[in-house]
């Protein structure tokens, strides 16, 4: 029996959300119930599924907010969890790319001078060794792909590494090539590799 009962349909936000597989199980069920009985919402829902199934071909900028709806999701995210959330806006230019040693390549995401710290991206490309160095604090290092040896022990994609202040790695090597997520002090020492 087809109803087309505006006061019972949902609104355009809750369709647009199904379409795009977003609602909760019980949300999703009871709108599925309706979409079937409603000529109307269903005429809505089809086209809004040609829009979603269009997306991922779209050009990023297209999808991309712009910096006054991206400060005011940043502040919304910050209330609702507590969390300070940076608004990084999304068109400040990102950090390009530098060689610091031959198949070494640095991408720094922060820099904390007060407390020493430094978060970059660190990509090693195949069969390429990272300098020694001496830890002047603690660092923390998240392997996002590839596989990395350190001192012995073999890393692979989603591994983490804490080392502490203080402590050295004496090799570190990848021979499939890698990228980490590196955080660490700004003052941490290369040291000179021991003699084989």
């Amino acid at each position: 029996m087809n109803r087309d009962l505006p006061g019972d349909c949902p609104p355009l936000e809750t369709l647009t959300a199904f379409a795009l597989s977003a609602l909760h199980e019980h949300e999703g069920s009871a709108c599925a119930i309706h979409i079937a009985e409603c000529a109307e919402c269903l005429r809505k829902f089809d086209s809004l599924t040609l829009v979603a199934a269009a997306l991922p071909q779209w050009p990023y900028d297209i999808l991309r907010p712009g910096p006054g709806l991206w400060r005011r999701l940043t502040q919304r995210l910050s209330l609702e969890s507590g969390l300070a959330v940076l608004p990084a806006l999304p068109d400040e230019p990102e950090p390009p790319w530098e060689e610091v040693a031959p198949g070494t390549f640095c991408k720094v995401l922060a820099e904390d001078e007060p407390s020493d710290r430094v978060s970059m991206l660190v990509r090693l490309l195949p069969a390429t060794d990272y300098p020694p160095h001496e830890h002047a604090d603690v660092e923390e290092l998240h392997l996002l792909e590839g596989e990395l040896w350190i001192d012995g022990r073999k890393l692979t994609q989603g591994d983490y590494n804490r080392a502490d202040a203080g402590s050295a790695d004496r090799r570190v090597w990848s021979d499939t090539g890698c990228t980490c997520l590196l955080i660490t002090s700004l003052r941490d020492r290369l040291i000179s590799r021991p003699e084989p």
